[in-house]
């Protein structure tokens, strides 16, 4: 099993922050609530029920302790029609700040460090 892989399992466990899953290799993996579906899980209990047969994807799998994080979410079509809106914390384009001011900076920050780096 690695990272991508789309694998079959049965649900073995439903907790209020999402669903276990036994998959066909004999392992076990978590499908967190956020990765359940596109839109906004009302009541997991409602929609899975222990047994249920689903598709999911690996996201991840922890190599200290083997957990396996799973996705059925990346596996559904998004509705067109609707605008995905991502936040971006690291500039303001009203106040024009962003990647021009690392542009104009980066040569100084470059000279500064080198001063550090080699002691003067």
């Amino acid at each position: 099993m690695k990272i991508g892989d789309k694998l079959s399992g049965k649900i073995s466990g439903i907790q209020p922050y999402g669903v276990f899953v036994n998959l066909e290799n004999g392992s076990q993996g978590l499908v967190h609530i956020s990765e359940l579906k596109n839109g906004f899980v009302s009541g997991i209990e409602n929609e899975y029920k222990v047994g249920d047969q689903v598709e999911v994807i690996v996201l991840d799998i922890d190599e200290y302790d083997g957990n396996v994080s799973l996705s059925m979410r990346a596996l559904q079509s998004r509705k067109l029609g609707r605008p995905i809106l991502h936040k971006h914390f690291w500039t303001n384009y009203k106040d024009e700040i962003g990647y021009a001011t690392i542009k104009d900076n980066k040569s100084k920050w470059v000279r500064d460090a080198m001063k550090i780096i080699n002691g003067k």
